[in-house]
């Protein structure tokens, strides 16, 4: 029977040249990995070459992705982590509660006595390993019957513990198919991220450029058919937007809380173009006073503890209502409401300044005040165009992070295939 279940060990997802090869190895970790029991007792490393542990980045030196070194005052009895060692911190994370296992790819250095090293065998491939323990599935189902916490929430477990649970395994050289596999669309995955970032980067310099600083009567960069307009004109928002507050209909009445009008609060407020919400409300919720603004409508957060690192704007694609933190500005005349969003957003330094503490450390934004705000205009023309022109930014980045999404999604899904479930195999 024992053989019966081994033979069925095998992932759903297998490359070509093991499709034929013998079925996987339920083993011991400790098979796998052995402890490196090595102190810094020489002082081989110093405080500079302290590492930790970080569920995204892995082992990172603390200097160098943290700005600073943790060390105690003296790092002697430090443990030593070689080279495609392998890792372990006890610090419970709400993601990762039972802790991270990570291989150090980068250079030998020191951790603390909080982490345990491990030295891979030669049974094992250490980027298998990180790779294995990657995903938080095999992490958790692993580490949950070996590690016990602490009154303290700290962890309650030895070093020579931690090896002694088992995990699926094939042999070596399948190992190093799947790691280099899976490093490399790891490597696909930071390149679209980094895509991301660098086009946020380079939508914040531009409207940085295409908005005249405080005080200043014309923007630093113009487009290129308006460097003969006129100078930009001064105004107040008052003047662009007609205000309006939002509410929040009972929540002791569900009825309200069953239909299909978005209902925008602070936590829908995180892209520039919103096209539906967490929440929606009924038509009768509108009809006992639920305020209901059209398309092109630019809603502010304007209280809540989000103010006190940023200040969310967004353009409705669609007619929403929206809670009593957050203003509606409606544009008046021939204003171009996307045009006012991305002024604002350029102003986003200005608006921070604004923000007062009310209670419980809430940050708040004064209506009057917002309406005071002095700013600087141009022609209509040339509004729509710089609209047009930093939209088609915001949604080139969107259509970026859809594909960093599918990635990501494409990685965990093949995870699933190329791994077989712990719990399957037992």
């Amino acid at each position: 029977m024992e053989k019966e279940d081994k033979a069925a060990l095998v992932p759903k997802l297998r490359f070509p040249e093991f499709r034929n090869a013998e079925p996987w190895s339920r083993l011991p970790l400790n098979e796998l990995l052995r402890e490196r029991k090595q102190r810094n007792r020489d002082l081989r490393f110093g405080p500079s070459e302290v590492l930790s542990v970080s569920g995204e980045h892995g082992c990172v030196n603390q200097i160098e992705h943290l700005g600073r070194s943790y060390a105690g005052a003296s790092v002697k009895e430090y443990h030593v982590v070689e080279t495609g060692d392998v890792v372990y911190t006890k610090s419970p994370l709400k993601k990762n509660p039972y802790g991270i296992i990570k291989e150090n790819k980068g250079k030998p250095g020191i951790v603390s006595t909080l982490y345990a090293v491990y030295q891979v065998t030669k049974l094992g491939d250490p980027t298998y390993l990180n790779h294995f323990f990657s995903s938080d599935y095999n992490l958790n189902s692993y580490l949950q019957p070996i590690v016990r916490k602490g009154a303290k929430n700290d962890m309650k477990v030895n070093n020579a513990a931690v090896l002694t649970g088992e995990i699926c395994v094939p042999k070596k050289e399948e190992q190093r198919k799947i790691a280099d596999f899976l490093t490399s669309l790891d490597e696909l995955i930071t390149a679209q991220a980094r895509k991301v970032d660098v086009l946020k980067t380079y939508t914040r310099v531009l409207m940085q450029q295409l908005f005249p600083r405080e005080g200043e009567p014309f923007p630093r960069l113009r487009l290129s058919q308006f460097c003969d307009a006129p100078e930009w004109e001064s105004t107040i928002l008052d003047a662009l937007v007609d205000f309006q507050s939002g509410s929040t209909p009972s929540k002791a009445n569900p009825a309200f809380w069953s239909g299909s009008i978005p209902w925008v609060s602070a936590k829908d407020m995180k892209r520039l173009f919103l096209d539906d919400s967490e929440d929606h409300i009924s038509a009768s919720a509108v009809d006992v006073g639920a305020k209901v603004v059209p398309a092109g409508t630019v809603l502010m957060l304007t209280r809540g503890m989000t103010l006190l690192k940023d200040v969310p704007i967004c353009v409705l694609h669609r007619e929403m209502s929206f809670n009593q933190d957050v203003k509606a500005l409606r544009p008046k005349g021939k204003t171009e409401g996307l045009f006012v969003a991305l002024l604002l957003l350029g102003n986003k330094q200005r608006l921070l300044r604004m923000v007062d503490i009310a209670g419980h450390g809430t940050g708040k934004l004064n209506t009057d005040d917002l309406k005071a705000l002095k700013l600087m205009t141009p022609k209509p023309a040339e509004q729509q165009r710089i609209a047009e022109f930093l939209s088609s930014l915001d949604v080139q980045i969107e259509a970026e992070k859809k594909k960093l999404a599918v990635l990501n999604i494409y990685k965990n899904g093949l995870m699933q295939q190329l791994f077989p479930s712990l719990e399957g195999s037992k």
